[in-house]
């Protein structure tokens, strides 16, 4: 076991700072963490087999970039989560530790890399995301459809699931992603609207839940998912109001998770929620007509996506068939 949950094995060698515009921010204090955050040290065998397969095609991971607790249990799955449009995001949100700055040019190739690594390590359900894309005239849209055309291609049986930017002031990039006919659509609305301002600058609060709201009046019968950090400094009826605000755009799918600040120049932590809190409101959020929900400390966006995914089509046909 390890006390470093915000482990981040060296894949692509750094040479400039990852956050240059939070160098000159006071160090917080963290809060310590409590014993259920522990998770297991990476370096078994399956973990190094991912490791080795992800190097050989160059792929990114928001595993790694995003500095995920759980990447020790998952990567011994053989189970990764892309990231695409490069490892340089435009967007500086307080509480990411995805690098920031000036993106590099798009990699024509990294579609087919992409493809032919979900086939290496027969994902039967992949999770694409990206970093922000400001720069480009759709946001990166035009890349998430690239990648999936070429995951139907080289593996017409895994289902899709994307987690999207914003794609702020980018007009038409959404109906190319629907067009494209993803399994899962998933855009994170990440914290609650009082804390925007601090937390997610760059972005607005409405624009993402019309974002995911708009999916659904596209396409009816996508999947819609989205998910929550907790612990940032939001109350219990923020909390709350974000879910219903969720289930007015008739969001499918809800995950909560607790925030852990990459480095002491990311937003602090202002409390870490207890797993009994998590349980009470995966039933508060059940109540309001999720579908499905994932609620636990450790909860990320696509930790568990295959499995989620699969029960929530099981679901679905248990509903036909009654």
């Amino acid at each position: 076991m390890t006390d470093d949950i915000n482990y981040r094995p060296k894949f692509i060698s750094e040479e400039r700072p990852r956050h240059p515009e939070k160098a000159f921010r006071p160090d917080h204090e963290p809060i310590p963490k409590p014993d259920w955050l522990r998770v297991k040290a990476p370096g078994t065998l399956g973990w190094n087999q991912t490791l080795e397969l992800l190097t050989q095609y160059k792929i990114t991971t928001v595993c790694q970039e995003a500095a995920c607790p759980n990447i020790g249990e998952c990567w011994q799955k053989k189970h990764a989560t892309f990231l695409i449009l490069g490892d340089i995001c435009t967007r500086a949100c307080a509480f990411c530790n995805v690098a920031t700055g000036r993106p590099e040019a798009l990699d024509r190739e990294e579609p087919d890399r992409v493809a032919a690594a979900t086939k290496a390590l027969e994902l039967t359900h992949v999770v694409i995301t990206s970093v922000d894309r400001d720069d480009l005239d759709d946001g990166g849209a035009g890349h998430f459809v690239a990648t999936i055309k070429a995951i139907r291609s080289q593996c017409p049986q895994t289902t899709i699931e994307i987690l999207t930017p914003d794609f702020l002031k980018k007009t038409g990039a959404l109906e190319q992603l629907i067009e494209a006919k993803p399994d899962v659509f998933n855009h994170n609305i990440e914290t609650v609207p009082s804390l925007y301002p601090t937390v997610r600058p760059g972005a607005r609060y409405f624009h993402s839940v019309r974002l995911l709201q708009r999916v659904k009046e596209m396409a009816p019968t996508m999947v819609t998912k989205s998910g929550l950090m907790l612990g940032l400094g939001e109350n219990r009826h923020e909390i709350l109001q974000v879910m219903d605000d969720l289930r007015c755009a008739h969001v499918d799918f809800l995950t909560l998770g607790q925030y852990l600040a990459p480095s002491r120049k990311h937003h602090p932590v202002a409390r870490y929620l207890t797993p009994e809190e998590f349980f009470t409101l995966k039933q508060l959020a059940e109540t309001r007509g999720f579908k499905l929900v994932a609620a636990s400390p450790l909860t990320r966006s696509s930790y568990h996506a295959a499995q989620d995914f699969d029960k929530l089509k099981q679901d679905q046909q248990n509903c036909l068939n009654q």
